[in-house]
């Protein structure tokens, strides 16, 4: 029997994820040159998308690079911003009297090769921040500084970053990249009705301006109606909503009152009683919103919440509303139709999740596709695996964030910490290092997405109690040592680097060196 070749591809949805789940497959299969292979891309022109999701993790700068977008023409093009942290603010405990705790999970990793300063910060943390124990990223975004200079090339700078951005117009960017040099067909048109194949996957699509679309693959990229996925395949959804409660969020975009305003090279992510407010500075605005859970406040409450932390600034401004789907696809990959965005998953915004996902899943798929549809069961069964696993552990990273909280003052933060509402994993492994530093050891899959380095900043960010034995850590002179010199490190950096603003507009002015 001959084999029938995967060749045509098909992602209904656009957004940022449709646009790059198209462009990993075409840059993946060089479908500009291979004339085997196409990918087409169908989008509504009547369905606005989401377009708030505006942090991201230092990987886009590999995905960008991969793609062949420059980080200049990205930076010029998006409001972009550059990221190097989020600083959490009030998680640990609530304000009181003017004092309000804070901490960064810094991009760049930790400096712990060698001899690891943590055991030493845990048995005396003294004045110090475990960032600042570790990095010199913390001091450089305190200062405002931007995480590169001039002569630095294009996705390259003295820390780790990711970027803020507009999330609608780097949707528009990556359509523009993606027809123009990628070879992506692009097609707006209405999706009139899905057809099945009659084993469990998609044979077409019928559109109101492109009539049938018959593809060998197709991606669902329609958010959260996910009208393949679940509306025409039945694909269920693993509902997530007894562990992370937030499900709504509050968004409005705020212009700077002056236009030389400084921007901070951080997300601000500040809790609240119910949830917590993000943040993120932009170059002509900021994007903030609040992320709360409607079982423990009415949406009234979360707007005038919202609305007080912004102040004056605030009035008169629109209010957007963005109801949440917290969980993910039971099967991401079903026959021939695979679930990538908010059709295949969500979770609350709090570690730029969103993006982060969506981009993996979308280059995983590009890296795993069969070359025929007789590999295709075995290829979705391990893709499935990998991107449950995935979601797994990214909800139990965002979930340590409550986990750890000391907050008692509303039912939500107290509800947060109900022994039901945490996973096992993630039960095991705090009991595990409450007497054990965490190692790589406790990080073997490299699908994690969150892994040693992320957990060090927030576990010992939030002060969280590992028992040290004093008698097996001798080395304390010379880790005390290795943090001055950090800090000595962080000043002298200071000093070469510019202003968060100030660089993004030079950048903008002159452009930056290509790799």
């Amino acid at each position: 029997m001959a084999q029938q070749g995967i060749r045509r591809l098909i992602v209904v949805g656009g957004g940022t994820a449709g646009w790059l789940t198209a462009s990993h497959l075409a840059r993946k299969h060089r479908a500009w040159e291979n004339p085997a292979i196409t990918v087409t891309l169908v989008e509504s022109p009547n369905i606005p998308t989401i377009g708030v999701g505006e942090g991201t993790v230092p990987t886009m700068r590999q995905t960008l690079h991969w793609l062949g977008i420059r980080e200049t023409d990205f930076i010029r093009q998006c409001d972009v911003t550059f990221k190097q942290s989020i600083k959490f603010i009030d998680w640990l405990r609530a304000p009181s009297g003017g004092q309000s705790h804070a901490y960064h999970h810094l991009f760049d990793y930790p400096a712990i090769q060698g001899l690891d300063p943590t055991p030493y910060w845990c048995l005396d943390p003294g004045e110090r921040s475990y960032a600042d124990s570790v990095s010199v990223q913390a001091h450089l975004c305190e200062q405002g500084l931007g995480p590169k200079t001039m002569v630095h090339p294009e996705f390259g700078g003295v820390t780790a970053y990711a970027y803020h951005l507009d999330a609608a117009k780097f949707s528009a960017l990556l359509t523009r990249h993606a027809v123009d040099n990628l070879g992506v067909q692009h097609c707006l048109a209405e999706v009139t009705k899905v057809i099945p194949d009659g084993h469990g996957g998609i044979a077409a699509i019928e559109t109101d301006e492109a009539g049938r679309l018959e593809g060998d693959l197709f991606v669902d990229c329609t958010g959260f109606s996910a009208l393949l996925a679940e509306q025409t395949l039945g694909v269920p959804f693993v509902d997530k909503s007894d562990v992370l409660f937030v499900d709504s969020a509050l968004a409005i975009q705020v212009p700077y009152e002056q236009p030389d305003a400084p921007i901070p090279c951080h997300t601000l992510s500040t809790a609240t009683g119910s949830g917590w407010i993000w943040d993120i500075g932009l170059t002509q605005r900021r994007g903030v919103g609040h992320v709360y859970s409607s079982r423990h406040c009415s949406d009234e409450e979360a707007e005038q919440t919202l609305r007080d932390y912004l102040g004056p600034v605030a009035e008169g401004l629109p209010c957007r509303k963005i109801p949440m789907r917290v969980g993910y696809r039971e099967r991401a990959w079903s026959g021939n139709c695979v679930a990538i965005g908010l059709s295949g998953g969500f979770v609350e915004p709090l570690e730029a999740t969103g993006l982060l996902v969506f981009d993996l899943t979308a280059r995983m798929l590009a890296e795993l596709l069969p070359a025929d549809r007789e590999a295709m069961p075995a290829v979705a069964e391990r893709f499935n695996q990998r991107v449950r696993h995935s979601w797994d552990r990214v909800i139990d990273f965002i979930k340590l964030h409550y986990v750890l909280s000391e907050r008692d003052d509303t039912p939500f933060w107290r509800d947060n910490r109900a022994p039901e509402s945490i996973p096992q994993s993630l039960k095991e492994n705090l009991a595990y290092w409450r007497q054990q530093l965490p190692s790589a050891y406790d990080f073997a899959s490299t699908l994690s997405i969150f892994n040693l380095e992320n957990y060090l900043y927030v576990l010992y960010g939030m002060e969280f109690d590992t028992r040290i034995s004093p008698e097996r850590h001798q080395d304390g002179e010379a880790a005390r040592a290795k943090m001055d010199r950090l800090q000595q490190e962080a000043t002298r950096l200071a000093e070469q680097l510019m202003p968060h603003r100030q660089l993004i507009e030079r950048i903008r002015q002159h452009g930056l060196q290509k790799v």
